[in-house]
C-alpha cells in the first residue's frame, strides 16, 4: 500500500467527523477533532485520539473560522485536514490556506473548488464540456426586475437556486409570477446567512423530475472513473429524505450515457479526490440517454455516500485519504462493480406534526437494532442544540435486490428506539412502505404529493397508554399480594400527556395479577405481566395477545418521561411530577409562540396591525432553515414581543392579539 498520513485533523463535527476518524483508525492513522463549546463532550471527540477546543458554538465563531482549524492542525503535528461535508469543505480560500500552511488538504484543489462553486460558472464549463445543463438563467444580474423578466421568459415553474452552496438553503421553487419576489428575497436572505452569498440563479423547474447523481474519484496522476449512480429524488424541501442506488430503473444505455458525462465533466477540471455530478432526469416516463440534464458538482463527500459504499464494497473515505497522499486510484474502471442494491435513511430531530420543524432536546434514549449499519455522531445523553443539523443517524441498509434492501431499510426503522426528542423515524417508516416508492414509479414531487397520508399522526393505541401507565405508576407485577383489598379492586388514577395531549385514565388491579386500564374509548384488559430491566410484555384482552415493548424511564424537571417503544412506533409519556402542582397550559389560540430556539430574521408586524388569518408575520432562522412565522387568526395585534436579529427560544411568545370584543 502506499505509504499515508500518520496522523490528520478533522475540521468537522457529530456523524462526519466520527465517520472519517472510523477509517484513519483501521488505517492505523491518528486523528486530531476540533469542537465547539457546545461539542466538548461529543462523541467525535471522545473517539479521536486528539482534540482541540476551537471557539464558541455558533459556527461563525468557531467551525468557519479556518486559521483557528489549521493553527490547531499545526499544534498538534497533523499532516493534513480532512473537511468532512459541509462546512468549509468547499471553501477554495481555506484549501489556499491549509496549503500555504504546509499541510495537505484532503480533497479536490483549490481550483476545482472554484470552477464548480458556483453553479452559474460551472453551468457554464459544462455547457463548453459537451455536457447538457438545464435551461436557464445564470449570469451576474441580479436585478430583482430583471430576474423575474427571466423567469417569464423560461416559462413557470421556475427554480430559483443560490449558486453558492447546496442542501437545499436558499433554493425556492415559484409556480405563479405573482410569488416570484417573495421567494427571490427569501432566497437570497437565505444563501446570503449559509454561504454569505446572495446571488441567485434561475432554471426551469423539470416537471416529474429524477435526482440522480453520480460519484466520481479522480487522482494526481490523470485517472478518472465513476463509481456508478445514486437515486437522491425523495426529497422535501429540496433537502434529500431517502437515497439509494443503483437507481431503479437505470438501463445499460442510460448509466452509460449519464456516468459517462460525469467522467467527462470531472476530466473537464482535471478532479482529483470524491466528487458528485448532480443531474436531473426527466421522470414523466423511463429513463433515456437524451433525457437528464446537469445541475451541479459538489467537489467532495457526500452525506450519502454510504449507499455507493454498499454497492461496491470500496471504502470512499480510505479512497480520499490515498488521493491526497499522492497514491494513484486503487482501482480502474473496469474493476469496480455492482453488487446489490443499498438504501440510506436520514434520521432527524424533527417533528414532522409541526411541519418537521427541527427540534431540540436531549436524547434521553437511543437505541438501534443489532443489525444493519448506523452513521452516528451521537448517543444517549447527548443534546440536540440549535447550533447544528438535527440529524441523529443514518440508516443504511443492503440485499442482494431492492426489494430486499426495502424491506430492511423498514424493518431497521421500525426498530430504532429514540426518546426524549421528536423524530421522523415514523415518517421515514411509512415512506419506506409507500406504494409508489416501493414499485420504484417515483420523482421529487412524490413527498409533497403524499404527504397528508405520510404524516397523519395515528391515535396513540390504548395498549401503549396502558403499558405506559403501569410503568409510570412503578407496579411491581411480581409483588406477592399485588393489587389485594378487603373489598374490591385497588384502583390508580393516573394523568399522562404525550403529544400535548392529556390522556387521564384509571388502572385496576384484580387479585389474579390481572389489570384494567379504563377511561378511554375501550377498557385495555392485561394479564401475566411482566416487567424486566428494559421489556414490558402481556397477553391482551380476551384474544390473549402477546404483546411487548421496549422501554425507558427518566426522571425529569417536569416529571417522569417514560418512553415506550412498540410495534415499530415511539410514543414519549410524561407523568407530571404531583408535588409542583399542575402547570399552567399557555393559551396560544391569541398568541404566536416560537416554534424552536432561533433568530428571527425577519419581522414585518407592529403592534396596532390588522392581520388576516395566515398572513405571515416574520421569519425565524435555526438548524440552517428557514420558518415562516404566521397569523393563528384575524384580527388586531396587540403586542410584538420580539425583534429583528434578536434570538428567541423555543415557547417563548412572539407576537399576541387582542381579545375579541365581547
Amino acid at each position: 500500500m502506499h505509504a499515508c498520513f500518520k496522523k490528520i485533523l478533522i475540521a468537522n463535527r457529530g456523524e462526519i467527523a466520527c465517520r472519517v476518524i472510523r477509517t484513519a483508525r483501521r488505517m492505523g492513522i491518528e486523528t486530531v477533532a476540533v469542537y465547539s463549546d457546545a461539542d466538548r463532550n461529543s462523541l467525535h471527540v471522545e473517539m479521536a485520539d486528539e482534540a482541540v477546543h476551537i471557539g464558541p458554538s455558533p459556527v461563525g465563531e468557531s467551525y468557519l473560522v479556518g486559521e483557528r482549524i489549521i493553527a490547531a492542525a499545526l499544534e498538534t503535528g497533523a499532516e493534513a485536514i480532512h473537511p468532512g461535508y459541509g462546512f468549509l469543505s468547499e471553501n477554495p480560500g481555506f484549501v489556499d490556506a491549509v496549503e500555504a500552511a504546509g499541510l495537505t488538504f484532503i480533497g479536490p484543489s483549490a481550483d476545482a473548488i472554484r470552477a464548480m462553486g458556483l453553479k452559474d460558472a460551472a453551468k457554464d464549463l459544462m455547457q463548453k464540456a459537451g455536457v447538457p445543463v438545464v435551461p436557464g438563467y445564470q449570469g451576474n444580474r441580479q436585478e430583482p426586475e430583471f430576474l423575474a423578466e427571466e423567469a417569464e421568459r423560461i416559462g413557470y415553474p421556475v427554480l430559483i437556486k443560490a449558486r453558492a452552496g447546496g442542501g437545499g438553503k436558499g433554493m425556492r421553487k415559484v409556480e405563479r409570477a405573482q410569488d416570484f419576489a417573495d421567494a427571490l428575497r427569501s432566497a437570497a436572505r437565505e444563501a446570503s446567512a449559509a454561504f454569505g452569498d446572495p446571488h441567485v440563479l434561475i432554471e426551469k423547474f423539470i416537471t416529474a423530475p429524477r435526482h440522480i447523481e453520480v460519484q466520481v474519484f479522480g487522482d494526481s496522476h490523470g485517472n478518472v472513473v465513476h463509481l456508478f449512480e445514486r437515486d437522491c429524488s425523495l426529497q422535501r424541501r429540496h433537502q434529500k429524505v431517502i437515497e439509494e442506488a443503483p437507481a431503479p430503473g437505470m438501463s445499460a444505455e442510460m448509466r452509460a450515457a449519464m456516468t459517462g458525462a460525469a467522467v467527462k465533466a470531472a476530466e473537464a477540471i482535471a478532479y482529483r479526490g470524491a466528487g458528485t455530478i448532480e443531474f436531473i432526469a426527466d421522470g414523466s416516463g423511463p429513463l433515456r440517454p437524451d433525457g437528464f440534464w446537469f445541475m451541479e458538482m459538489n467537489t467532495r463527500l457526500q452525506v450519502e455516500h454510504p449507499v455507493t459504499e454498499m454497492i461496491t464494497g470500496i471504502d470512499l473515505v480510505e479512497w480520499q485519504l490515498l488521493v491526497a497522499a499522492g497514491a494513484p486510484l486503487p482501482f480502474a474502471q473496469p474493476d469496480i462493480a455492482i453488487t446489490g442494491h443499498a438504501f440510506e435513511a436520514r434520521l432527524y430531530a424533527e417533528d414532522p406534526a409541526r411541519d418537521f420543524i427541527p427540534v431540540t432536546g436531549r436524547l434521553e434514549h437511543l437505541e438501534f437494532p443489532p443489525e444493519g449499519r448506523f452513521d452516528t455522531g451521537v448517543r444517549t445523553g447527548d443534546a440536540i442544540t440549535p447550533f447544528y443539523d438535527p440529524m441523529i443517524a443514518k440508516v443504511i441498509t443492503h440485499g442482494p435486490d431492492r426489494e430486499t434492501a426495502l424491506v430492511r431499510l423498514s424493518t431497521m426503522l421500525d426498530g430504532t428506539h429514540v426518546a426524549g426528542t421528536a423524530t421522523n423515524a415514523a415518517f421515514l417508516s411509512a415512506l419506506s412502505r409507500q406504494p409508489g416508492f416501493v414499485a420504484g414509479a417515483f420523482d421529487t414531487g412524490l413527498i409533497e404529493r403524499e404527504l397528508a397520508d405520510l404524516t397523519a399522526a395515528a391515535a396513540v393505541p390504548e395498549e401503549h397508554v396502558a403499558l405506559a401507565a403501569i410503568l409510570a405508576l412503578g407496579i411491581d407485577p411480581d409483588m406477592p399480594h399485588l393489587g389485594w383489598r378487603a373489598y374490591g379492586e385497588a384502583f390508580h388514577d393516573v394523568r399522562l400527556s404525550a403529544r400535548d395531549r392529556a390522556y387521564e385514565r384509571c388502572l385496576s388491579l384484580g387479585k389474579n395479577g390481572g389489570m384494567t386500564l379504563s377511561g378511554g374509548a375501550e377498557p385495555v384488559v392485561l394479564e401475566n405481566v411482566a416487567i424486566g430491566k428494559a421489556e414490558i410484555s402481556a397477553r391482551l384482552g380476551p384474544a390473549r395477545k402477546q404483546i411487548s415493548a421496549r422501554f425507558v424511564r427518566v426522571p425529569q424537571a417536569s416529571g417522569l418521561l417514560v418512553s415506550v417503544h412498540m410495534n415499530g412506533r415511539t410514543e414519549d409519556f410524561v407523568l407530571a411530577d404531583q408535588r409542583s402542582g399542575a402547570a399552567a397550559e399557555a393559551d396560544e389560540s391569541r398568541a404566536v409562540i416560537a416554534p424552536m430556539t432561533g433568530t428571527i430574521v425577519q419581522l414585518s408586524v407592529s403592534a396596532g396591525d390588522v392581520v388576516e388569518a395566515g398572513q405571515k408575520l416574520g421569519v425565524m432562522e435555526a438548524m440552517k432553515m428557514e420558518t415562516a412565522l404566521v397569523a393563528p387568526l384575524s384580527g388586531r395585534v396587540a403586542t410584538v414581543d420580539c425583534a429583528e436579529g434578536a434570538t428567541v427560544s423555543d415557547g417563548a411568545v412572539l407576537v399576541t392579539f387582542e381579545e375579541e370584543a365581547s
